[in-house]
């Protein structure tokens, strides 16, 4: 058995996110077969904790939506390099306590870019920097959800349907590992874009970083204590 949560869009919350753990059994191996079943069996616990029409946000997704939602697949905009791939520019803007940030990243593919040695071998993450700006790293995933929601942000128009669906996934996400993750940044946007907020969250990193402040939003790693956990029937 495994635990993996969904996100879903709580406007009327201060926590914005509402992160609902479930427990399914996860089949074994790393093959997409595999990543399907998964997908599919977490989406079936949901189901039957009363989460309906989630959407699997990633490259794995057999939506063709949610796989251009993928921050393998959206693009940001760097004034030296152009449009860069999201991952690519998330990694390559990492600080570490040895080394960073590694711009030669914001070049190279996606996948390619996240397994670089030197993001697992520079020491400690200190900050991010982009675009000439360093960025906190509480709230935790600031950086990250800034650089996705920019980057769908032109397209806040067709994003009004992503309402339809009652939560969102990340099959590759594992929360005891990571904090950022792509399907909580697409639920962060609309609970920004229904209470009003998105336009004024967009005018500048420090906009964004002051809303989020002002809010409950603290995503963290995976602590057993503190989250609960809806059991699939």
């Amino acid at each position: 058995m495994a635990e993996r949560p969904i996100f879903v869009a709580k406007p009327e919350s201060r926590e914005l996110v509402d992160e609902v753990f479930l427990r399914l059994t996860r089949s074994p191996g790393f093959g997409a077969g595999e990543k399907k079943e998964n997908i599919k069996a977490l989406h079936e616990a949901a189901e039957n904790a009363g989460y309906r029409d989630v959407l699997e946000v990633s490259t794995k997704s057999a939506n063709k939506r949610g796989r251009h939602l993928s921050a393998f697949h959206l693009r940001v905009k760097s004034t030296q390099n152009g449009s860069v791939p999201l991952e690519c520019a998330f990694q390559g803007s990492k600080v570490f306590e040895h080394g960073g940030p590694f711009v030669d990243l914001f070049n190279g593919q996606p996948r390619e870019a996240k397994k670089d040695r030197r993001l697992r071998e520079s020491g400690q993450l200190v900050a991010f920097r982009f675009e000439g700006m360093d960025w906190p790293l509480e709230p935790k995933t600031a950086f990250y959800d800034w650089l996705y929601i920019t980057s769908i942000y032109p397209h806040r128009e067709w994003a009004v349907k992503l309402y339809a669906y009652g939560g969102f996934s990340d099959i590759e996400f594992d929360p005891t590992r990571s904090i950022s993750c792509q399907a909580r940044s697409i639920a962060l946007f609309l609970s920004l874009m229904k209470r009003g907020q998105l336009d004024e969250a967009m005018k500048s990193p420090a906009d964004f970083v002051n809303i989020l402040r002002d809010s409950d939003y603290r995503p963290d790693l995976r602590r057993e204590e503190t989250r609960p956990t809806l059991l699939s029937a």
